[in-house]
């Protein structure tokens, strides 16, 4: 029996973000369709009491854990204590609540800012607790270590079969366009678009513009989770160098990295902006450069089908349909 099933009963904690989403119309795609989602005004994550009666009454086989609270460098900076407390209550209920319910098979989610700072490019799993964490996300950067830890060590204590995955750089329709949670590419075509609109003459490109960064879109991420969910069990890492290594986790990534000057003067041009692009090394950087090995998941046979541009202009598109349908309702 595969991994997982279309007989499953699988939850999507946190379908309705954006790594989330997409995962959920993966696996429709893929025919699972027993899937059950709860929205945060029905469930509380970070709710041990909640997520048990949860459990007991869904009774899924198999969760994905795609929940999190997460921001960019402001909000990790600004709100680090919340980040930390908020993820690790999150991760301890789902996860530890669904050992105690007898799910058979998890997928947790984490980030590629577990990673030290300056690991080694490009960063392979074995980079984990090898150095300093980058300052400005280390809050959120611990939870989802911790996270990845317990999974772990529920696997080696109790022989589950569980499983985490760290995904790079996400972006696509339906991130989070905040201005006070937003990550770099939702925040550069917010401020782009916004100038192109507004017909202003520069936008401020928060830091050097100098540091590099790998990107994927979000359905090709939910595609290799998918994979990942469908073709890795425990054994089977545990047979892979890296579980040989004693590693629990797979990488998810692109391949391919791009300065953050790039990628703004890319959307810029997607935009139709002939502004200035004035970088503020004052802001700063994060992570000097962030690439991930991802030699695991290309033994699966996976590959991005998004090329970066072509995925920002289907970001850019689709947050320039949502401002129009917002004035359109401001107008009425």
């Amino acid at each position: 029996m595969p991994c997982i099933h279309p007989t499953d009963r699988i939850f999507v904690a946190g379908h309705l973000g954006l790594v989330g989403s997409a995962l959920h119309r993966e696996l429709l795609s893929r025919g699972y369709s027993d899937i059950v989602v709860r929205r945060r005004s029905e469930l509380d994550l970070r709710d041990d009491a909640a997520v048990a009666r949860f459990y007991a009454e869904a009774q899924p086989t198999v969760v994905f854990v795609a929940a999190a609270r997460v921001g960019g460098i402001l909000a990790n900076l600004q709100r680090g204590a919340e980040f930390l407390h908020d993820n690790l209550q999150l991760q301890n209920s789902v996860i530890w609540g669904a050992h105690q319910a007898g799910v058979r098979r998890l997928i947790f989610l984490g980030s590629s800012c577990i990673y030290p700072r300056d690991a080694a490019q490009p960063m392979a799993e074995t980079a984990l607790l090898t150095g300093p964490l980058e300052p400005s996300n280390r809050a959120y950067a611990l939870a989802k270590i911790a996270g990845l830890e317990l999974v772990q060590t529920l696997r080696q204590q109790f022989g589950h079969d569980y499983l985490s995955v760290m995904p790079t750089n996400l972006y696509g329709p339906g991130d989070n366009f905040d201005p006070n949670e937003s990550h770099v590419l939702p925040g550069l075509i917010r401020r782009i678009v916004a100038a192109k609109r507004e017909q202003q003459s520069e936008v401020v490109v928060f830091g050097s513009g100098q540091p590099r960064r790998e990107f994927l879109h979000a359905d090709d991420c939910a595609r290799a989770i998918v994979d990942v969910a469908e073709r890795m069990d425990a054994g089977t890492l545990a047979g892979s160098s890296i579980g040989r290594a004693g590693f629990s986790h797979i990488n998810i990534g692109s391949g391919d990295e791009v300065s953050i000057a790039e990628v703004a003067r890319c959307i810029a041009e997607l935009v139709g902006y002939a502004g200035r692009l004035r970088f503020d090394p004052s802001k700063p950087d994060g992570t000097p450069r962030k690439l991930l090995d991802c030699t695991l998941l290309r033994g699966l046979g996976f590959r991005p089908r998004i090329a970066l541009v072509d995925g920002l202009r289907q970001t850019i598109d689709w947050y320039c349909q949502m401002l129009d349908q917002q004035s359109a309702l401001l107008r009425r």
